[in-house]
C-alpha cells in the first residue's frame, strides 16, 4: 500500500517557545499524529524588530521543526493551540510551510522534487537535512561537489532527551546538527542526490532531508 503522504502536501510545521517546552509539544503532537520532531536552540542577541516578532529577543527558545502531511498538521496545530494557547502573548509563534520533497523516512516520503503546485518563477529551493552531531561537515562536503556554494549548521537535538522511541526512525538521544542550503532549482536534484549517497540517508537513522520552495531571496550573489 502506498504511503498516504506520497500523495498528500506536507507542511513544515516550525514553533518558537521558551525554554524547556519543546518535549511537551512533541509528545502532544504526536498524541495528533504527527511522527516527531527536531529541536535547534536560539536566543535573540540584539533588540530588532524581526528578533521581537519571532520571540528570540528576550530568553532562551527551543525552535521546534515537525513534519506531517497537511491534513494532520493543521488538525494538530488546532488541538495544540487549545492545549498550549499560542494565540496568549509570549506563549510560541507557529508558523508552517510547504514542503515539496522528503527523504531518509518511512512515515513521511516524498522522493520527487516537484514545486508547489501553482507557484510562478521559483528561481532557488531551501534543502534542510538533519543528522547526527558530527556529520554536518560531510552533508556541506557532498553538497558542495555536487555545485552548492555552501550552507549554514545548527546545533540541535532530538524531540526528548530520556525518550527511547524513534524519531524520523533516527535514534532522537544523540544531538543533531542541522544544515540548511540554498540551491538553485537546477542545482537541486544533484545535490540531495550527492547527500543522499554519501551519508546513505536511505538507511534508518543516518538524518532527513527535505526540501522547500523559495519565494524571495536578497543578498545572494552568483
Amino acid at each position: 500500500m502506498a504511503n498516504k503522504s506520497e500523495d498528500a502536501d506536507i507542511e513544515l510545521i516550525c514553533i518558537i517557545v521558551n525554554f524547556g517546552m519543546a518535549s511537551k509539544l512533541i509528545k502532544s503532537a504526536k498524541h495528533c499524529g504527527v511522527p516527531g520532531g527536531t529541536v535547534a536552540l536560539g536566543k535573540g542577541t540584539v533588540n530588532n524588530r524581526v528578533l521581537n516578532f519571532l520571540g528570540l529577543s528576550d530568553v532562551r527558545k527551543e525552535i521546534v521543526l515537525m513534519l506531517a502531511d497537511k491534513e494532520t498538521a493543521y488538525q494538530a496545530l488546532e488541538k495544540m493551540n487549545k492545549e498550549f494557547a499560542f494565540n496568549k502573548p509570549n506563549h510560541g509563534v507557529v508558523f508552517t510551510t510547504s514542503v515539496c520533497a522528503v527523504l531518509g523516512t518511512r512515515t513521511i516520503s516524498r522522493q520527487d522534487i516537484k514545486s508547489k503546485r501553482g507557484a510562478d518563477n521559483i528561481m532557488y529551493h531551501a534543502i534542510t537535512i538533519i543528522v547526527d552531531r558530527g556529520k554536518a561537515e560531510d552533508v556541506i562536503d557532498a553538497a558542495t561537489k555536487a555545485g552548492s556554494k555552501g550552507g549554514t549548521i545548527i546545533n540541535g537535538r532530538g524531540s526528548g532527551i530520556h525518550e527511547t522511541k524513534k524519531l524520523f526512525l533516527m535514534d532522537i538521544e544523540p544531538e543533531k546538527e542541522i544544515v540548511i542550503i540554498l540551491s538553485e532549482v537546477d542545482l537541486t536534484e544533484a545535490i540531495v542526490s550527492s547527500i543522499r549517497t554519501h551519508l546513505r540517508i536511505d538507511e534508518p537513522g543516518n538524518g532527513i532531508i527535505f526540501v522547500q520552495d523559495v519565494n524571495k531571496t536578497y543578498g545572494i550573489y552568483k
